[in-house]
């Protein structure tokens, strides 16, 4: 809940009345629901499977979805830029490749409830990257919903310490103090 609640103080001041950006908004939760219940299932029905393979069929799937509407709404007309070919090699190498490999080896060796928490990050370290590089201004608002957003996942990551290192002497798991 912290992590939500983070999220909403970062980005609530961006916030406005215009239907197609809820819209947007809309799909931006229902993505963030999506993954994260994909994330649950994957742990528990998906544990071993090779990254390569894995990595195709989540894109064989995406194009199949996006292709036709690319091709339907955008007629795949492409205006080749140095600005657009820096975002697409980004896009494809570090956002796609990269963060989904990541992905799926911290699920080989992690929880999957502390690797959906990390979610909660990417609002934060966007306002920060947008601060770096856009020279992005937030206030005390954005600050806070940071704070809360990294503490929320801080807790979530948090191991429990074991019940068996708290008896007398501290040993824990049987070992002695002496």
């Amino acid at each position: 809940m912290l992590g939500f609640a983070g999220v909403a103080l970062v980005v609530a001041d961006g916030l406005s009345g215009d239907l197609a950006l809820w819209t947007a908004y809309l799909a931006c939760i229902a993505s963030l629901a999506g993954i994260a219940l994909g994330t649950l299932y994957q742990k528990r029905f998906c544990g071993s499977f090779d990254l390569r393979t894995g990595n195709a069929v989540q894109f064989l799937a995406a194009a199949a979805v996006t292709v036709p509407l690319a091709w339907l709404l955008e007629g795949f007309v492409v205006t080749w830029a140095a600005d657009f070919v820096g975002a697409l090699a980004w896009a494809v190498l570090v956002l796609s490749i990269g963060a989904i490999s990541l992905l799926y080896w911290m699920l080989r060796r992690g929880a999957a409830t502390a690797v959906s928490a990390l979610f909660f990050m990417v609002p934060p370290v966007t306002a920060l990257m947008s601060w770096a590089i856009f020279g992005e201004v937030f206030g005390l608002e954005e600050l806070a919903g940071m704070v809360l957003a990294v503490t929320g996942v801080a807790l979530a990551q948090a191991r429990p310490r074991s019940r068996a290192g708290l008896g007398r002497g501290g040993a824990g798991r049987g070992g002695s103090t002496r």
